[in-house]
């Protein structure tokens, strides 16, 4: 089976049993890393989510995959909070991060660079708004939603 194929066959399984927890789908992976293969799912809350939450996703979901049966090789099944710098992939993750620091990669440069940090001041399905400090000024970007990377929550020291 494609990884595509685990990821969305994974995502049908799980999402019942998110919602039945009050729980949200942040992201899943399916990745070899040496020989080993490891099937990774990523849930969040608006107050976050502890270990016993994780366990029992872990327990419902794989349960049910073992009845599926839809991955063929041997793997690690792994639940998990996607930690403080949370990974904004969906339309619904940057409009909860708006007010909140971001860091973004993009696919081309814009204004010579790929890489921007700094609080999300707008996101409205087009273009990205950020506001970076640049020495001692504050410096507004705008990104085009089909030009971002990669974005994620960054964390502000």
């Amino acid at each position: 089976m494609a990884k595509t194929d685990v990821i969305n066959t994974t995502e049908e399984l799980v999402k019942p049993i998110l919602e039945d927890m009050k729980l949200e789908l942040v992201d899943i992976e399916f990745t070899q890393e040496g020989a080993n293969w490891f099937l990774r799912v990523y849930i969040d809350s608006p107050t976050g989510v502890d270990i016993e939450e994780c366990g029992k996703v872990s327990e419902k979901l794989s349960e049910k995959l073992d009845k599926k049966d839809p991955i063929e090789q041997a793997y690690f099944l792994e639940v998990s909070s996607p930690g403080a710098e949370r990974p904004l992939k969906k339309e619904s993750d940057f409009n909860s991060a708006v007010g909140k620091n971001v860091h973004i990669t993009t696919y081309e440069k814009i204004d010579g660079e790929k890489v921007f940090e700094g609080e999300l001041l707008s996101f409205d399905g087009e273009t990205v708004a950020i506001e970076r400090k640049v020495k001692t000024k504050k410096q507004r970007i705008e990104i085009p939603y089909e030009k971002v990377a990669s974005a994620r929550l960054a964390v502000v020291f």
